[in-house]
């Protein structure tokens, strides 16, 4: 809708993950370089969590385009299964054929999937998104999965991407084991203020901006509501251009910024000229009705009555 009117090609800020606007600050980069490192080593669980919104799926969308040619992802991403259901999920990513229905019978075939896939220099990466939602059970069978191994190599590399719950849930007493386990530890934090900054000007370049469009008390604004989670900021920088597409302003500043916040919050907003008139109209009646006591034209009960009755809004 506002894309011709501020000179773009695209919508900047959608929420959905798109490769061409991957800004990869220095808190990205490191994450990114956790997970690399977990598809080039061998054994144990990489661990990588982050507050939702901050770009943890488009760090794995990353990952994918940069795997080496001899590794093999199964991506995990509903992760409310039981365990048996978790299991099958790993062999439909790899499609592997079934010899049975039991948890054994799927583990032993995926056991020899991954000695012949080992045998012809292949690596096979788990990669669970959403991991703070496993129950004990997955988990354990995680736990169990890692035991599958050469001599030499462990032959399934795990790594688990969640909220920061994650932690919290690694670090309970009956999955010590599992938590012993885990070779290297990330957290995403959220993107800084001048991060914020160059997150905003690189998707609009993306997009084909020419000229500055978010003034710079605007992109204050932007950081000082989403903190810095750029899933926030994007909601707040599609509204302010449709705001200012539907103001005609070509510039977003600070109050258009305000104004999105408060419609995303669900406020209500009226208009500055409205309310003072409500308020001025308010205070006029209350003069009136005040002077007309004080001459006699109206009895204190009725007075009371009278303002109860009109600041409860039942006139």
């Amino acid at each position: 809708m506002y894309e011709e009117y501020f000179g773009l090609n695209s919508k900047p800020f959608k929420i959905t993950p798109d490769p061409r606007y991957l800004f990869m600050s220095d808190r990205h980069k490191e994450g990114l370089a956790h997970l690399l490192y977990g598809v080039t080593d061998s054994g144990g669980f990489i661990q990588l969590t982050g507050e939702v919104g901050t770009g943890k799926t488009t760090l794995i969308r990353a990952l994918l385009e940069q795997l080496p040619s001899k590794v093999e992802i199964a991506l995990i991403m509903h992760t409310q299964i039981s365990a048996r259901e978790f299991l099958l999920e790993i062999c439909n990513e790899l499609n592997i054929e079934r010899e049975g229905d039991s948890i054994l019978d799927i583990v032993n075939t995926l056991n020899i999937y991954l000695l012949k896939q080992h045998a012809n220099g292949k690596k096979v990466i788990l990669l669970v998104d959403e991991a703070q939602n496993l129950t004990p059970d997955v988990l354990e069978q995680l736990r169990l999965l890692t035991n599958l191994e050469t001599e030499k190599d462990k032959l399934l590399q795990i790594i688990l991407i969640g909220q920061p719950e994650l932690r919290n849930v690694l670090a309970k007493n009956n999955l010590r084991q599992l938590s012993q386990r885990v070779t290297a530890r990330y957290h995403l934090h959220s993107l800084s203020k001048p991060e914020t900054f160059l997150y905003i000007e690189h998707r609009l370049r993306i997009s084909g901006a020419q000229s500055e469009i978010f003034k710079k008390n605007a992109k204050r604004e932007i950081y000082n509501y989403s903190s810095g989670i750029p899933r926030l900021i994007n909601v707040i920088c599609d509204r302010a251009l449709l705001g200012g597409y539907g103001t005609g302003k070509r510039k977003i500043d600070k109050v258009l910024v305000k104004q999105a916040k408060k419609e995303i919050q669900g406020e209500m907003i009226l208009p500055k000229k409205n309310s003072w008139l409500i308020i001025c109209s308010a205070i006029t009646v209350v003069v009136c009705i005040l002077i007309f006591h004080k001459i006699g034209y109206l009895q204190t009960e009725s007075l009371w009555n009278f303002l109860g009755n009109f600041f409860s809004g039942n006139l």
